[in-house]
């Protein structure tokens, strides 16, 4: 398979190498999702989300089983002390693995009700915790397990681990997905793709300003795709977004600009940044992991 980085613009031609070409890392994942990257040990764990594991990359090319069962697993991100957070399909909650191994149940239910299937996560500096829930997990037995929903919406939470209280911080989302702040933590940006299971439903990522670091408002349309969807996406330290595309990475700049793409040629899911410099950008898709070393750094977070 062919890889190709289309330079749109002067500015994307500075984010990128022409002598760093996208890498095949590997292959063998029935839909690949939730990468997270551990500087301090020089690793990546990522979900293979129908086939109810996470994997573990090291840079010699190893790649092994992290967990397994992983209760399907989907979303991954560390919070401020370095632990892993995963969102779990299966059994529709967030979770915390302690630096023993334990996990903890960070949340599972709002207002007396199972949450849908939690899908992707992101920490705040003040240590608070951001995930969106839309219902993936629960509409077949393929990402999780096929059961009602009980919340009357797919929402974006925010949760504060110290009390444990969950507040709803946006509940106008069809299919709540990728979540992340810009690195300043002024605005955060939520995918929709409601559009999967609705012809009419949306294919856009929103921006929100963040007000008092507790709410949002401000909701304005930041990108949209005519084809495929956004799903997961990263920044970098000038605040572009790195996000998913359909069959590749479509990078913007905070104005909402297009500024180039990285083809992949199968469906892309999620991005990280990683690499002892946060130079090298991973990339889950269908089949496995990909990565390309890029002239730009990814915000400083978990």
């Amino acid at each position: 398979m062919t890889h190709e980085i289309q330079i749109l613009t002067p500015e994307f031609g500075l984010c990128v190498m022409g002598n760093a070409p996208v890498e095949k890392l590997y292959t063998g994942t029935r839909w690949s999702e939730g990468p997270v990257y551990f500087r301090d040990t020089d690793q990546l764990i990522w979900s293979d989300i129908p086939n109810n594991r996470m994997l573990r990359w090291t840079p010699d090319g190893n790649v092994s089983v992290f967990r397994q069962p992983s209760n399907f697993s989907n979303g991954n991100t560390r919070d401020r002390e370095g632990r892993l957070l995963t969102c779990e399909h299966g059994t529709r909650r967030l979770t915390r693995t302690e630096l023993d191994g334990t996990i903890t149940v960070l949340a599972d239910s709002y207002k007396g009700k199972r949450l849908n299937s939690p899908n992707d996560v992101v920490v705040k500096s003040d240590g608070t915790i951001w995930f969106t829930d839309p219902p993936y997990g629960i509409i077949t037995d393929y990402e999780g397990y096929k059961g009602p929903q009980e919340q009357a919406g797919c929402n974006v939470y925010r949760l504060d681990p110290a009390s444990g209280t969950l507040d709803v911080v946006a509940d106008d989302f069809g299919k709540p997905n990728g979540i992340a702040f810009s690195p300043d933590e002024k605005h955060l940006y939520v995918a929709d793709t409601s559009g999967s299971h609705d012809p009419k439903g949306n294919r856009h990522i929103r921006r929100f300003d963040v007000v008092d670091g507790k709410q949002l408002s401000g909701s304005q349309i930041f990108a949209e795709l005519k084809e495929g969807f956004f799903d997961g996406f990263r920044l970098d330290t000038d605040g572009r977004v790195w996000t998913s595309a359909h069959k590749g990475v479509n990078c913007y700049a905070p104005s909402g600009a297009l500024l180039g793409k990285i083809i992949i040629g199968e469906l892309v899911s999620n991005v990280c940044f990683g690499g002892p410099r946060r130079n090298r950008l991973f990339i889950t898709a269908l089949s496995g992991l990909f990565s390309v070393y890029l002239a730009v750094n990814g915000a400083l977070r978990p």
